[in-house]
């Protein structure tokens, strides 16, 4: 086959009378024309983007705000009263979520319910999904909380303990001990509790930034680097480091929280050190709280279909053991430690501190990376669930702006989370006002209930996070039929989930990524290469190693080769052809070489006639085959290697009288082959659109030698 402005594929047999042996034809290929200019290509597409026409606003408004499109549409009577049980029930769950989850970011309580609010409120503009409860994750948090516990120490703030911040607009409780390092007016006004949600501000920023960035170049590609396994992995991994900074409050002790590398292993041996000074009634009252959750937790699960709605037990909690608290005077009689003064209200606006973002711009990649990945992909779920669609794209920007607008509002960094979606759904939810509805709950707290939990002891609140994560921590028993599903899966979820718990949850990220991506090289570098043989009375051609009683055709062998032919693998074709064909033609050559040689020799010295025929006879030794039909449907793509490798494979069988033929090539290996002047004229390179084509074609000029073919 050649090609000028065509795609030939020849299957046709020998000319003259030996054409009756054969009944062969050709096809005609004419590819697309496609226009390379580049610069025509950079033109057309900055006109349509800067072109400005009345439609095209109205479009561009209307998909950058989605309420505007679903809110004239709203279904008042269809929808209203889904929507309202739904925002409720998940608006109650979220107020104790909130408070403790701040806790574990390492910041004051209120800071949990600022975040939460504002998160509902603007994923309702900007998101698409109808489904998706954004605001406090625990991954999240637990990687905020790492970072602000490492800028508060840097700043020196952990050489006096943690107090209430002292913000305009904040009501503070006590003393106050500021910082011993640069006493400046701005410090005098910010203590350790100030600083650390400036840090946690500055850092959301940040994070918003880079989505709202890669919904604008649209490189939301990112997230398929993040498998399903991958993330699985990683959150279980970050589980295990979320409990392990929780234990020290079910205790009652007051060790430093661990940061950095290896950070899980130091808590425990902190932990394990002054065990010996653990507080009874906080470590009664976790008991009994477990005791409470855990069964509650199960039995709304069991019972979901029955339930209209899940029982919120974690508020029923909260409630009682803040009252038992309150009036049992834990704190003042056991040393409990309490959450403190939750101030009512908002604090102003106050911008992110930008001289912190060379401190946190790294940090903030990987939580701008993981809260769009989880988010995208839980609406693309939901959506694919219940039959509606959903911007990827607009995900991203909605994500980053419940980044970027909260944290002049003294928030931290929010993601979709998959529990409090679930319990959307289960819930009745049937558009965004149910997130408004989350809302106004939690409003209602800010404004009202919020100083109400003064006594609420950390250790419950310590309890209710770490019984949230169950869900994470139950993927071990799936681990069998992910075993049986995909080994190699089952490898990645495990290594990121170890590299997570056991060295840092960003370092743990950039391990499963790089480990899935050496995976995926590692199984092109090594794939599977079988022999084909015939299925009887049809045109298919599959595995010999596979399946029993296919067939083979005399003196042709049919290999197939399941992955894009490349640098690094193009070794691997070539050993494995060789080694599948039991003929390495390199060393046929060198073989008939010395045989020729010693026969000159032989001659040369007057040896007899009988040892000249005993050489002839080994350089004319048969192979046992005269074809070797390539099967190239698995492989995608070839580059200059692999061409090159085709090449001097080709060339080097026709030495020892073997044809290589190639079949099933697709267009972009085709399109390869000729940029790479694969074909050649004179030369005997034939291309099939099938198996059985190539196969028919071989056994058609079998003994036909220096068949001549119109290129």
């Amino acid at each position: 086959m050649a090609e000028t402005n065509k795609i030939r594929v020849v299957t046709e047999g020998p000319e003259g009378d030996d054409a009756k042996c054969s009944f062969h034809h050709r096809m005609f290929l004419e590819p697309q024309e496609k226009k390379r200019s580049m610069k025509a290509l950079v033109v057309k597409q900055v006109q349509k983007t800067c072109s400005c026409t009345p439609a095209k606003v109205k479009d561009g408004v209307f998909g950058f705000f989605p309420i505007l499109q679903w809110l004239p549409k709203y279904k008042l009577k269809e929808y209203l009263l889904g929507d309202v049980m739904s925002g409720v029930i998940v608006g109650v769950l979220l107020v104790p979520q909130s408070i403790a989850y701040s806790l574990l970011a390492g910041l004051e309580p209120i800071y949990g319910l600022y975040t939460s609010f504002f998160a509902s409120v603007i994923y309702c503009i900007f998101g698409t999904s109808r489904h998706n409860s954004v605001g406090i994750f625990g991954v999240i948090c637990l990687m905020v909380g790492q970072v602000v516990d490492r800028e508060t120490e840097r700043a020196g703030y952990d050489l006096q303990p943690a107090v209430h911040s002292i913000l305009p607009g904040a009501a503070a409780q006590g003393n106050t001990t500021l910082s011993p390092v640069n006493w400046t007016s701005q410090e005098l006004l910010c203590d350790k509790s100030c600083h650390a949600i400036t840090v946690a501000a500055t850092m959301t920023f940040i994070a918003g930034v880079y989505q709202v960035a890669m919904a604008f170049f649209q490189v939301g590609f990112v997230s398929v680097y993040l498998s399903d396994s991958l993330l699985s992995g990683f959150v279980t991994g970050a589980s295990f480091t979320v409990v392990t900074s929780q234990v020290k409050y079910l205790l009652g002790l007051e060790i430093p929280r661990s940061g950095g590398v290896g950070s899980i292993i130091v808590t425990w041996i902190n932990i394990f050190k002054n065990i010996h000074k653990t507080n009874i009634c906080d470590l009664i009252t976790s008991f009994l709280c477990f005791l409470v959750l855990i069964p509650a937790k199960e039995l709304n699960e069991h019972f979901k279909s029955k339930l209209k709605a899940p029982i919120p037990v974690e508020l029923f909690v909260v409630v009682a053991a803040t009252l038992a608290s309150h009036f049992g005077n834990l704190k003042e009689t056991y040393g409990s430690s309490i959450a403190g003064h939750i101030p009512t209200g908002f604090l102003p606006p106050r911008p992110p501190d930008w001289t912190l973002i060379p401190n946190v711009a790294l940090d903030a990649i990987p939580i701008a990376i993981i809260g769009f990945a989880i988010t995208v992909s839980l609406s693309e779920m939901f959506a694919k669930k219940h039959g509606y669609t959903v911007r990827a794209n607009q995900e991203m920007y909605a994500i980053g702006f419940c980044n970027i607008i909260p944290s002049f509002f003294h928030c931290f960094t929010t993601s979709a989370a998959l529990a409090k979606t679930l319990i959307k759904e289960s819930t009745g939810c049937r558009t965004q006002i149910s997130g408004l509805v989350t809302g106004l709950i939690i409003l209602l707290v800010l404004l009202v209930i919020a100083p109400l939990f003064y006594s609420l002891q950390k250790c419950v609140l310590a309890v209710i996070t770490i019984v949230n994560l169950r869900g994470a921590l139950r993927k071990f028993k799936d681990l069998p039929k992910m075993w049986h599903l995909s080994r190699v899966d089952t490898v990645i979820w495990g290594v990121t989930m170890a590299a997570t718990a056991l060295i840092s949850t960003e370092i743990g990220l950039l391990v499963g990524v790089c480990f899935s991506m050496l995976c995926v090289i590692f199984r092109t570098q090594r794939p599977e290469a079988p022999l084909l043989g015939w299925v009887a009375e049809s045109e298919t051609y599959e595995s010999l190693s596979a399946y029993k009683n296919l067939q083979t055709k005399p003196g042709i062998v049919v290999f197939r080769f399941e992955a894009p032919l490349y640098y690094i693998n193009k070794e691997c074709f070539k050993s494995t052809l060789y080694k599948q064909t039991g003929v390495n033609p390199v060393w046929v050559k060198a073989s008939k070489k010395k045989a020729a040689k010693r026969m000159l020799r032989e001659k040369k010295v007057g040896s007899g006639d009988n040892q000249t025929s005993i050489s002839m006879d080994f350089v004319s030794e048969p192979l046992g085959f005269h074809t070797i039909v390539i099967d190239c449907c698995a492989v995608q793509f070839l580059d200059t290697a692999g061409i090159r490798t085709l090449k001097e494979v080709c060339k080097d069988y026709r030495e020892i009288d073997v044809h290589v033929l190639l079949a099933q090539c697709n267009p972009s290996v085709r399109s390869s082959l000729i940029r790479g002047e694969f074909f050649k004229e004179g030369e005997d390179h034939l291309l099939f659109h099938s198996v059985h084509q190539a196969v028919d074609f071989a056994l058609g000029t079998q003994g036909h030698s220096g068949t001549n073919v119109s290129k």
